[in-house]
């Protein structure tokens, strides 16, 4: 097992991917966004920003976009449902799905590149024999399909909303901001005094004089910097329907989660193996080995030499109980008996007490979780005492164990020098990969200079 919170202590603060990151750096652009790049708060940057500008981009593209995704998918499913009468019923459905998945990913690349949204592949198609019929079975009953369909019907309605408000807003704004450049139309060609604000048959009020002027241009800074973010709401709606409709089902993205799960335990249990035939062989078993050649030749010896043969015999005793030791170390290391028979509490505070700092431990569970979540929760506190007791420089430290609704919890505190990471495969990147393979949970706080507050979520399932 991996020890030790490796390059984290006394360097870096932070957790996870946060560690290292600067928090000027806009997430979006990847770019700098601290005050020493920008001096103009962002309400007045984002008319000019990259950003407000492909998403208007996004939002003028959906409209000729939308219009071609509804007649498409209209056309097809409502040529191929009239047709389910007919043996061409089945391949027309079929292709009309098939070209809404494409449809389908190009809308997700369309979203990564003017919406900044990395939405994932869907489940691909997996037909279960080769085949024209199996490829269609394989479609029409791939949930993609139908969630693609059912996007292609709802994105029009929207489209056209967005677009209409959008390309409204927007040169609204900029008309009205830009009005004392262009009123002189209105004498010049227009014959009247400028802009028409009010007329009926009696009277009629004009935007012509330097005040009016001047406040419709401040109205059109109004509406040119709320353009931007009334662009940006309207596109959550586009990414809330890209994410729901057109990436991965929670079912499909639950399976990958499991199986990636599945990988690390794997790989764990793996290394857990040959941790332990390397300890066996490094170990008690070289010891055994030593001992049977010294009593081979205490045997030998004991004809000629008894006094020399009890010598023998003696090293070879003291050499026995290294070796009883050793294994027990190693059992312990494997599944600890004290946990199998008292619990949480009993083996916790055995581990405590070899721990080269006080460690305070207070477990409050009326009842025992599953073995194998008590047997995680065991060794997650003995890895996290061992970082302690080799990088900590902490002079006390304390364990608390308690259980919340259908969650265990666990938290280890110390008052050393702080700056755990669970980055950089360190001991803590490897107790993260495997409470997350049963559901669990690992978080990190750990500033530069301590104290250091490590809590670790496990899933109760008594």
């Amino acid at each position: 097992m991996a020890t030790g919170y490796g390059q984290g202590y006394g360097r870096t603060a932070g957790t996870g991917a946060s560690a290292g990151t600067d928090p000027r750096t806009d997430p979006w652009t990847g770019t700098g966004a601290g005050p020493g790049r920008h001096r103009l708060p962002a309400a007045l940057r984002a008319p000019f920003e990259g950003r407000g500008l492909r998403e208007f981009g996004y939002v003028l593209l959906s409209l000729p976009i939308g219009i071609l995704l509804f007649t498409y998918t209209v056309t097809m499913v409502s040529l191929g449902a009239g047709l389910l009468v007919t043996f061409l019923g089945v391949p027309v459905l079929a292709a009309g799905l098939m070209g809404c998945r494409g449809f389908g990913a190009m809308e997700r690349a369309r979203a990564r590149g003017l919406l900044g949204l990395d939405v994932g592949e869907p489940q691909p198609l997996r037909p279960r024999d080769r085949g024209l019929a199996a490829w269609m079975g394989a479609v029409l009953k791939s949930g993609t399909s139908w969630r693609a369909m059912l996007y292609a019907v709802l994105h029009f309605p929207w489209a056209v909303l967005s677009f209409t408000v959008a390309v409204t807003v927007w040169t609204l704004g900029w008309s009205l901001l830009t009005y004392p450049l262009w009123f002189w139309v209105f004498p010049m060609w227009a014959g009247q005094g400028g802009l028409q604000l009010y007329g009926d048959e009696h009277h009629r009020v004009f935007l012509d004089n330097a005040f009016e002027i001047t406040v419709t241009a401040l109205v059109g800074v109004l509406f040119t910097l709320a353009a931007p973010w009334i662009v940006r709401a309207l596109t959550t709606v586009d990414r809330l329907l890209v994410l729901g409709l057109l990436g991965p089902s929670r079912l499909s993205a639950r399976v990958v989660e499991l199986e990636s799960d599945r990988g690390v335990v794997v790989d764990t249990a793996a290394a857990d193996l040959r941790r332990i035939e390397r300890d066996l062989h490094d170990g008690a078993q070289a010891r055994l080995v030593a001992l049977a050649m010294d009593l081979g030749l205490a045997k030998e010896k004991l004809a000629e030499d008894p006094r020399a043969a009890a010598r023998m015999v003696g090293a070879a005793h003291g050499e026995v109980k290294t070796a009883l030791q050793e294994l027990r170390d190693l059992a312990r290391g494997i599944h600890p008996a004290v946990l199998t028979d008292r619990g949480l509490d009993a083996a916790l505070s055995s581990v405590a007490s070899r721990c080269t700092v006080p460690v305070r431990v207070e477990v409050d569970l009326a009842e025992r979780p599953a073995p194998a979540i008590e047997g995680i929760a065991y060794f997650t506190v003995s890895e996290l005492l061992q970082n302690i007791s080799k990088h900590s420089g902490a002079r006390s430290a304390s364990v608390d164990v308690w259980r919340a609704e259908d969650r265990l919890m666990l938290q280890v505190t110390d008052d050393g020098v702080g700056g755990a990471d669970t980055s950089g495969g360190s001991g803590l990147a490897g107790l993260t990969e495997r409470l997350d393979a049963v559901d669990g949970i690992l978080v990190v706080d750990s500033p530069v200079g301590g104290p250091t507050r490590v809590t670790a979520e496990l899933p109760w399932r008594g």
